[in-house]
């Protein structure tokens, strides 16, 4: 059905097939993309956002169990933060893990922050003097210098925090593990294999690599997702034009015209257009972090699906609860649930379905996502509380025939 564009005209592509080469793309369809586990999903994906809140698990746990099943925690962790280092962690989109093979192509970045030579804090002068600590003791956490805060909210940090996420920015030292959700943190030249730390690529190659890098993991992609996903600034933006125009990044144009006029244009990875996306996935609820879903205006574009994560909002303000979770079947974001734990219970805070979808067809794809995360995070019950009136007999049905 789909072949590569030729050298003039774009290949158009109807929302559907772009939606299911995205879907392809992020690691939901075909069996090729179970293989490999956890790492083979991160390379994938090309990065996974962290954050530190943790409901039913943490978000980059909930990315490889959307994408996997129940893979265990430890496997995740192994991907992530093993010795010898697979991943790091970096600013991508976010805080991100990143494969260990990418850690030349963030050099501009580095740089950036080396001439910025500011953070969200002032660097303090104990800079030099935390450096030549983890230098002596490393590897070592906050703790061992003096700790993350200074005893006030959280963005008040300690001047021994500053100076080592700055020493993080600049690459002088890197984390490649957590303890305990503790960053690890050591110098960049133990922790780094040695030719990677040798590549020093210009910052026009490393937006080059990164643009392919993205393109291949967002499937089908906008000027506007591309520099998104990278949070590239007005001069790094600039050179990704460049390398789209002359087709260095590896991407061909393409469009879909269903999509808004404003964003029909977009590029590809030649390689997902060769063949039509087939399979099918799990139900799962995803993580808002989900680069399925980290971008409001992409999702709504690919998915018809308007989300916003609510925990930053205050509570009397929320509408569909603090996590939600979008809820992904057969291809399509069916609904939302807001969850939370007590006990050896799962307790559904919060479900509705999105308009189309009917109560007993999203019931039973509800119910078996519920059961099948309440069973991966060691729950034996799944207890619902806020619901919609229609869907919430159906709900019930289909909750009390799953297990």
């Amino acid at each position: 059905m789909l072949s590569p564009p030729g050298a003039v005209m774009k290949l158009s592509l109807s929302s559907d097939e772009a939606r299911r080469i995205i879907l392809r793309a992020q690691g939901f369809l075909g069996a090729e993309s179970r293989r490999g586990g956890a790492p083979a999903a991160l390379r994938r994906l090309g990065a996974v956002q962290l954050d530190t809140i943790s409901v039913l698990a943490r978000s980059h746990e909930l990315v490889a169990y959307a994408r996997l099943g129940a893979v265990g925690r430890r496997e995740v962790e192994r991907a992530y933060w093993d010795e010898p280092a697979r991943a790091f962690e970096y600013w991508c989109h976010a805080a991100c893990v990143l494969p260990i093979d990418d850690w030349p192509l963030y050099a501009f970045r580095r740089r950036y922050f080396r001439a910025r030579k500011f953070r969200w804090h002032e660097v303090p002068d104990s800079v030099e003097a935390v450096l030549q600590r983890v230098r002596e003791s490393g590897p070592i956490t906050t703790a061992d210098i003096g700790g993350a805060k200074k005893g006030g909210p959280w963005w008040d940090w300690s001047d021994s925090k500053i100076a080592i996420e700055w020493l993080l920015d600049t690459g002088e030292v890197v984390c490649t593990r957590r303890v305990g959700w503790r960053r690890v943190y050591d110098l960049a030249e133990r922790a780094v294999p040695g030719h990677l730390l040798a590549e020093e690529p210009s910052d026009a190659e490393c937006v080059t690599r990164l643009a392919g890098i993205a393109g291949r993991a967002l499937g089908v992609a906008t000027r506007a997702d591309l520099v998104d996903f990278l949070r590239l600034k007005a001069p790094e933006a600039l050179l990704l034009d460049s390398c789209l125009r002359d087709g260095s990044a590896g991407l061909v144009p393409v469009r879909v015209p269903e999509w808004p006029e404003r964003a029909a244009d977009a590029w590809a990875d030649p390689a997902a257009l060769e063949t039509e996306p087939r399979g099918r996935h799990r139900t799962t609820p995803l993580s808002p972090f989900d680069s399925l879903v980290w971008d409001r205006a992409r999702t709504a574009r690919v998915f018809g699906f308007n989300h916003r994560l609510e925990a930053y909002v205050p509570r009397e303000k929320r509408v569909h609860g603090y996590f939600t979770m979008p809820v992904l079947a057969g291809g399509r974001l069916i609904g939302r649930v807001d969850p939370a734990r007590e006990g050896a219970t799962l307790v559904a805070r919060q479900v509705s379905l999105e308009p189309g979808v009917t109560p007993g067809r999203g019931a039973a794809s509800l119910a078996g996502a519920l059961w099948e995360a309440a069973s991966w995070v060691g729950c034996d019950a799944v207890r619902v509380e806020r619901v919609d009136p229609l869907l919430a007999g159906p709900l019930q049905d289909a909750l009390s025939r799953v297990p």
